[in-house]
């Protein structure tokens, strides 16, 4: 029988071209399952089969685990005092091994030693064609459709398959049995059954390499796609970089007569690209990056890593674009925050945040309006700056001598050490609870302390804007903390 079994093996591995070990490997998982079935519980067996003789042994075995951690699986778990008992030198994560009886090959049903052995081939002979294909490097999946999953898309390459979730495809595609389908490699799950290859149509990254194809000078060093925004199928935006100033980024990209960027609009179901040039200076990156609006002035806030962009009336619903399209994708492409606003919302804001800093400079450098407005029209806007910006900069102001300068910044300098001290007395009001809370980053606590929030609670009852505004998080983000916040309310509920 056992010799019976080696010339199996030996037929199956030519037969399926795939390693004898392999082969091997099915039918020691045979053997193992059958000889589970003997008992209760649900136990560890072991079966090792010798490559050349063809005897093969059974074990039982235990796996090892911390004293302290208990035992999870009682029947394929030993804690470690017990196993030190049989074996003074076994060590956590290690194994104890009993032989038992082995189960003649014969008694095995035919049927079911022959589906897992045949699985397993299967499942090697993928592996197999999977890192053949992967090894290729390529990017782009070009394919079939072959069938219909639960909603996601099997694109057949070869023997190969793609996934290609609903997520990721272009709204308005109809993509139907035998369409060809091209389609970004994004990720490789071995856990999925059939199609291990995660595929998207809708990810930046396609756009990017589709181009990338389509312009040599991009594969050649010449160019390069800084960045991309997409609405799938819609519009996108890819900001560009000429390394070799002889060649014209934009001009490229296009193509004679538009060539190459219509060779990447038709294989994205139409979807219009709008070319921009890369900057170094973020705030001419964003005006090229909300064209085709022509921008009347910017006002770069570092701190809030936001712009207002100033538009006049005829520009502005193009600066927005129809559902806020245009101003979405241009802050997606250049990773700033984009407030767009007419020429009297500018004034009002200028005007509101004038008086706030006014009043600001009034009540803690106890001044009067005349020397706030002076301070403000030199372009101080806080107690930082008119503290420690270099004295000689403050002497160069007309209305101020010597002494005045000196006053103002001993003022300012007790001002910011009054805050700090309040500051820090109202971040020790924090309750631990709200300070424990898996996924807060400590540097929002006086954040979240000087405007009120002070326990779980408090964070928990507030609204998504209402926290992106206090910490200047994404929107995803604060819904996620407040989420967190949230689960002690359900604990226990199911």
């Amino acid at each position: 029988m056992n010799r019976e079994m080696l010339m199996l093996v030996d037929a199956i591995s030519r037969e399926k071209n795939v390693e004898r070990d392999v082969v091997f490997g099915a039918v020691e998982s045979a053997l193992a399952q059958a000889t589970k079935k003997l008992y209760p519980g649900d136990v560890d067996i072991r079966v090792a089969v010798d490559r050349d003789s063809g005897d093969y042994e059974t074990f039982r075995r235990w796996h090892v685990v911390p004293d302290e951690a208990g035992l999870q699986l009682p029947d394929q778990e030993i804690l470690l005092f017990e196993a030190k008992e049989e074996m003074p030198d076994i060590e956590v994560d290690e194994y104890i091994e009993e032989a038992v009886e082995s189960v003649p090959i014969g008694r095995i049903g035919a049927m079911a030693a022959k589906q897992v052995i045949l699985q397993k081939i299967r499942d090697a002979e993928r592996e197999m064609l999977l890192n053949d294909f992967m090894s290729r490097g390529e990017k782009i999946f070009t394919g079939t459709v072959k069938r219909l999953d639960k909603g996601d898309i099997i694109v057949e390459a070869g023997r190969v398959e793609g996934r290609l979730r609903r997520s990721e495809m272009i709204s308005k595609e109809n993509l139907r049995n035998g369409d060809r389908v091209r389609a970004m490699i994004m990720e490789v799950d071995l856990t999925l059954r059939g199609a291990p290859i995660i595929l998207s149509r809708a990810a930046p990254e396609f756009m990017i390499e589709l181009f990338r194809q389509e312009v040599p000078e991009i594969e050649q060093g010449l160019l390069e796609i800084k960045s991309c925004a997409r609405d799938p199928g819609s519009r996108a935006k890819i900001a560009v970089l000429s390394h070799d100033k002889r060649v014209d980024p934009i001009g490229t990209c296009v193509g004679v007569r538009g060539t190459r960027v219509n060779a990447v609009t038709n294989e994205l179901a139409g979807e219009r690209v709008d070319i921009v040039l890369w900057s170094e200076d973020p705030a001419q990156f964003v005006i090229g990056a909300l064209a085709p609006a022509n921008v009347s002035s910017i006002v770069v806030d570092e701190e809030k890593h936001a712009m207002d962009v100033v538009v006049d009336e005829e520009n502005l619903a193009i600066a927005i674009g129809r559902g806020g399209q245009n101003v979405r994708l241009a802050s997606e492409l250049t990773g700033w925050k984009i407030n767009i606003m007419d020429a009297n919302e500018s004034a009002q804001k200028q005007a509101s945040e004038t008086d706030a800093s006014r009043k600001l400079f009034m009540e803690k450098l106890d001044v009067d309006e005349e020397i706030a407005d002076i301070l403000i029209s030199e372009g101080f806007t806080s107690l930082e700056e008119v503290a420690y910006v270099p004295i000689s900069e403050m002497l160069e102001i007309e209305s101020f001598d010597e002494d005045t300068v000196n006053e103002l910044r001993a003022r300012a300098k007790d001002a910011l050490l009054t805050m700090e001290i309040a500051r820090e007395e109202n971040v020790e009001s924090v309750s631990q609870d709200l300070r424990d809370l898996q996924g807060l980053d400590p540097a929002l606590i006086p954040k979240l302390a000087e405007a009120g929030v002070h326990t779980r609670d408090d964070l928990a009852d507030l609204a998504v804007d209402e926290l992106t505004e206090i910490t200047g998080q994404s929107a995803d983000e604060a819904k996620n903390l407040i989420l967190k916040a949230r689960e002690h309310w359900f604990a226990g509920q199911e």
